[in-house]
């Protein structure tokens, strides 16, 4: 039992860790990516639909007080984006926070967190693919006046559902993308990003010119319980911004720019969301404000602002941009995350299969691309998409802890960022993620409990005895 417990908290160097970045099964990853790309990776990833219909559910738990609700989501995501900033800067890596765990925690704390990953990233963008298909009726439909089929556009057991088509293609489309090529990939997220940003940007200039200060009275009229309710769901909104720490074995200089990338990428987020809330409210009465509504929340008022269709038409274009962005850029952290775990052993080896002539994992990206198409075109996602959100918190946890170990075990280590205030910021990020994961449902839980009960055994089934830390121990 000893032995037993040993091996699974056994911790891997970090100079073995960052000495293997970029090396892969018959080649080597490519670095290409600038701050700039890495930026609008992690902005890619952050900034989806959350924003498009996420007032529409907050509002009416807290009123125009819901700018401050998403204030306080980012003060929140703000203690774990911190932590995630150290980290990335001491160890520039493809794994992420699976990496990060595992120099610091132990093997088992590693394959908690990176099964965790795998829940954030390969089920979320299944989830978010799902919804493509809406949006890209929603557009046709005002273009054009017609939509695609239900049967096309809904999962079987859905209203007419036969097969998703919309989802696996644009699973398919971000497919290709990220064979060709890390820094084709990321440039064409920067071209997605730029045009959702100014979509945004649209709907603040036309909402501000019917804002009307009067809807901002009462301003809190739900008190602060109201104000932290909303806070709760809309920092999920802030879910994506550590895209860029899967990227750290093909930025060009990660110690110097995945820091400034994860920050700046936090702060830009951050700035849209209040304006986009703050035109929001003060355009529309705040008990206007329909949580049932299936219509997109800042397309109907868009239309209301401007008495015309045309900008609806613009936000649907906005919403299918931001959708692909999010799927590009998600699939693209599932497969680095997969990468970094097979080269460790806990996974098949085939998943850190690199091409030679690609300079990216063909076989790795191919499979999750089936894997999630298969989710996206046919299995309703439900409570094991909202599960999502609790997966990450945990891991947001667990980079929380390992920046208080590794300045423990490590402080000799260089660090290109470290977390201001220490030890209090990263103490106070385990908080709100535990505060907020405290604040969710009970069928999510058990979700949860459920998918890392299938993690645990899985490890226990290969990862255990396949670890490449086995061989040191012999």
């Amino acid at each position: 039992m000893t032995s037993v417990v040993r091996r699974l908290s056994r911790t891997k160097p970090t100079e073995e860790i960052v000495a293997e970045g970029g090396h892969g099964e018959g080649g080597e990853l490519r670095r290409t990516m600038t701050l700039w790309q890495l930026t609008l990776f992690s902005i890619g990833a952050t900034l989806g639909t959350g924003i498009f219909v996420i007032l529409g559910q907050a509002v009416p738990k807290a009123g125009p007080a819901v700018v401050v609700a998403f204030l306080l989501a980012a003060v929140t995501a703000l203690f774990s984006a911190l932590s995630y900033a150290e980290l990335a800067g001491t160890i520039p890596v493809a794994g992420s926070s699976y990496s990060y765990a595992y120099a610091t925690m132990g093997e088992l704390v590693a394959w908690v967190c990176g099964w965790c990953l795998m829940l954030e990233y390969a089920v979320s963008v299944a989830a978010v693919a799902v919804g493509w298909g809406e949006y890209l009726n929603s557009f046709l439909d005002d273009l054009f006046g017609w939509t695609l089929p239900a049967a096309l556009t809904n999962s079987p057991g859905q209203q007419g559902g036969v097969i998703n088509l919309t989802a696996i293609l644009i699973v398919l489309l971000a497919t290709w993308m990220l064979l060709r090529g890390a820094s084709e990939s990321a440039g064409a997220n920067a071209v997605f990003v730029l045009i959702k940003i100014a979509v945004l940007v649209f709907f603040c200039v036309v909402a501000f010119t019917a804002f009307n200060a009067g809807n901002l009275a009462p301003f809190a009229p739900l008190g602060i319980a109201g104000i932290t309710a909303a806070a709760s769901q809309v920092f999920f909104s802030y879910i994506g911004f550590d895209a860029a720490s899967t990227a750290g074995e093909e930025a060009k200089n990660p110690k110097r720019d995945l820091p400034r990338a994860i920050m700046l990428s936090l702060g830009v987020v951050t700035l849209v969301y209040v304006l986009v809330a703050l035109a929001a409210v003060g355009a529309m009465p705040w008990q206007e404000f329909d949580p049932e509504s299936t219509e997109a929340g800042l397309s109907l008022i868009a239309k209301q602002a401007a008495g015309a269709t045309w900008p609806g038409l613009v936000i649907s274009f906005g919403a299918a941009i931001a959708i692909a962005s999010v799927v590009l850029t998600v699939l693209y952290g599932q497969t680095r995350i997969l990468f970094a775990m097979s080269r460790d052993g806990l996974i098949p080896k085939i998943f850190a299969r690199v091409s030679p002539r690609r300079q990216v994992p063909v076989a790795n990206t191919l499979i999750v691309a089936a894997f999630v198409s298969v989710l996206a075109g046919f299995i309703p996602l439900g409570q094991l998409a909202e599960a999502t959100s609790i997966g990450t918190l945990f891991a947001f946890a667990i980079v929380n802890l390992g920046v208080l170990v590794l300045r423990r075990t490590r402080p000799d280590l260089p660090r290109s960022f470290r977390t201001p205030f220490f030890p209090v910021t990263p103490i106070l990020g385990v908080i709100f993620c535990i505060v907020v994961m405290a604040g969710l449902a009970g069928v999510t839980w058990l979700a949860f409990g459920i998918w890392m009960a299938v993690g645990l055994l899985a490890y226990f089934l290969y990862g255990y005895r396949h670890s490449r830390l086995n061989g040191s121990d012999r």
